[in-house]
């Protein structure tokens, strides 16, 4: 039976009298810890629900010294991580990343974009997961200095950084989009990544290089300032294809830049995909909703975020290492999705 609207919410005194057991013996089979005999651990369990009884996680929280909370926290800025909608890459994990930690009776704390402030010294948590650390990432070096464990999204940078991480298959992804183009005809495509040392973006050079080199490709490599968003990726485009006039494809590997690619094209009189492809990394609204459409990658985020929250729990002592994370057991495999704005050609059939 639960509370009528109004009246005292029950205690754990009253569990424990409904039961005829200690208020110890409560705690600990509401709680999993303890020698409580199973059928008499079931039965607490089902009287404290018939009652409506609801544990204080304020007093849990003193008692055991731990917030259970977790941060989810970057120092990609919103212009590319978000856009102005805030729907988007960072977006996705979150709501994927609070899912699963809450499985587990933890919060998630969304942290906006860390740059030097002093963002993740403010708040109670236990832990966090940074998206792809930058090789001086701010959000990484405050976590160190408060003494909080954490795991990465994406493969680490930084000289040394040993910390656990999910592989976002930053190699494997552009492999992905060159073979793409090149099946669609491709030979000058240009490389477009952020201007920092996130492993999308180191890894992309690495994957962009040996590609090249193996087909006779010219290397065509630009940068672009992430906090510039579309309009930074607008502007070093249209300076590439100045630069460049003989590039038949863009992989660019942020989405927003990409947005602005297409615009760049359209006003040097280029078609899409006719004169110049366009590929990008991350299959979400910008790759969607763009005109035309872009090819893109599902990176399979919402299994990259739970076995991320995983990872960092089983640092936390909280839950068995299972090995679904980090580079010794991949990740789920990301899956080219084509669009028109690479298409020359039909797409295979789909046999069923």
């Amino acid at each position: 039976m639960t509370p009528s609207h109004g009246a005292r919410r029950p205690t754990i005194a009253d569990v424990a009298a409904a039961a005829s057991v200690s208020r110890t013996t409560v705690s600990h089979a509401l709680n999993g810890i303890g020698k409580v005999d199973p059928r008499t651990r079931e039965r607490i369990r089902k009287i404290a629900a018939e009652l409506g009884y609801r544990p204080n996680l304020r007093a849990q929280r003193l008692r055991r010294g731990q917030a259970k909370a977790i941060a989810l926290a970057s120092s990609m800025p919103f212009a590319v991580a978000g856009g102005p909608s805030r729907l988007g890459f960072y977006m996705e994990v979150a709501a994927a990343a609070a899912e699963r930690a809450l499985v587990h009776g933890y919060a998630l704390v969304l942290i906006p974009p860390v740059q030097s402030e002093s963002a993740l010294y403010s708040v109670d948590i236990d832990g966090a997961i940074v998206v792809e650390p930058e090789a001086e990432d701010a959000a990484a070096a405050q976590l160190r200095e408060r003494g909080l464990p954490y795991v990465a999204l994406g493969r680490p940078t930084a000289p040394g950084d040993d910390a656990p991480y999910v592989d976002l298959h930053g190699g494997r992804v552009v492999e992905l989009l060159l073979d793409h183009l090149r099946d669609q005809g491709a030979r000058s495509p240009a490389l477009v990544v952020g201007a920092g040392t996130r492993h999308s973006s180191v890894d992309a050079r690495a994957a962009y290089e040996r590609t090249a080199a193996a087909h006779g490709w010219p290397p065509i490599v630009a940068t672009a300032p992430e906090d510039g968003g579309e309009q930074a990726g607008y502007d070093r485009c249209a300076a590439l294809l100045a630069e460049h006039p003989g590039i038949d494809a863009l992989c660019v590997l942020v989405d927003a830049f990409a947005v602005g690619a297409v615009r760049a094209l359209r006003e040097a009189g280029r078609r899409v995909p006719d004169d110049v492809m366009v590929v990008t990394r991350y299959d979400g609204l910008r790759a969607r909703t763009c005109e035309p459409p872009l090819t893109a990658v599902d990176l399979r985020l919402d299994r990259a975020a739970a076995d991320a929250v995983e990872l960092l729990l089983a640092r936390l002592g909280t839950r068995p290492a299972t090995g679904t994370a980090g580079p010794d057991a991949p990740a789920a495999e990301p899956r080219l999705v084509p669009r028109a704005s690479s298409l020359r050609r039909p797409p295979p059939a789909e046999h069923v």
